[in-house]
């Protein structure tokens, strides 16, 4: 059920056992809190899943962050947005009681741009991150050092709304910063399709048992 405390309308799940991480669920346009609950639950299932309900209403359709124009985005706004979702993360892992260094996101177009976002100027929030379809929010200077961060891109070659040349721009920029990326191409628009889910829940089971998750 959805609370509104700690700053933003949101839900949590808690986690079924102790070691299970916590996913941050960040919606696309017109999204809400409950939107990627069931993909959460699909991608890792027994995770504990904090999904706050973005702030911005853009002619009444929730959003994390402001924007000009389609793909011209509010710099402003998205800094502002990006460190007040960077605190809600803290207090949620104090309030609820889960690790605040296994935290990934998992966002959908607007939801993922706000999660490279954080992880761009926010390092060490997010210990990884599956996007869904997202842009090059922002080219922070100087860069993060992401060594140890991996991220899951999941890209559709005939999107309107992302390039190819874009998602391909996030790549390299991430990689730049010393991420591990995975771009999972899919041949069809902006939707999220299912090749693209089961790519990015084998992904996120290789990081949780193949690196320092396991236990």
């Amino acid at each position: 059920m959805a609370t509104d405390t700690l700053g933003f309308i949101h839900e949590f799940v808690p986690a079924q056992s102790s070691d299970a991480p916590t996913l941050l669920l960040l919606h696309g346009t017109g999204g809400s809190e409950a939107d990627l609950v069931p993909l959460g639950q699909a991608l890792a299932p027994g995770a504990a899943l904090l999904s706050p309900r973005g702030k911005v209403s853009e002619n009444g359709m929730p959003r994390f962050f402001r924007r000009l124009a389609e793909g011209v985005f509010d710099m402003e706004d998205l800094k502002l947005r990006t460190h007040e979702l960077a605190e809600f993360v803290a207090a949620a892992a104090q309030s609820y009681g889960f690790d605040v260094a296994r935290v990934i996101a998992v966002g959908y177009s607007n939801g993922a741009n706000i999660a490279a976002s954080v992880m761009l100027l926010r390092p060490g929030v997010l210990s990884g991150a599956a996007l869904f379809h997202p842009m090059v929010p922002l080219v922070p200077e100087p860069l993060p050092d992401l060594s140890g961060t991996s991220v899951f891109i999941g890209a559709g070659r005939f999107d309107p709304m992302v390039p190819q040349a874009e998602t391909e721009r996030l790549a390299a920029l991430l990689k730049e910063c010393g991420a591990g990326v995975t771009v999972q191409w899919q041949p069809g628009g902006h939707q999220l399709s299912q090749p693209e889910v089961a790519a990015a829940a084998a992904w996120l089971t290789s990081q949780l048992t193949g690196n320092s998750y396991a236990h």
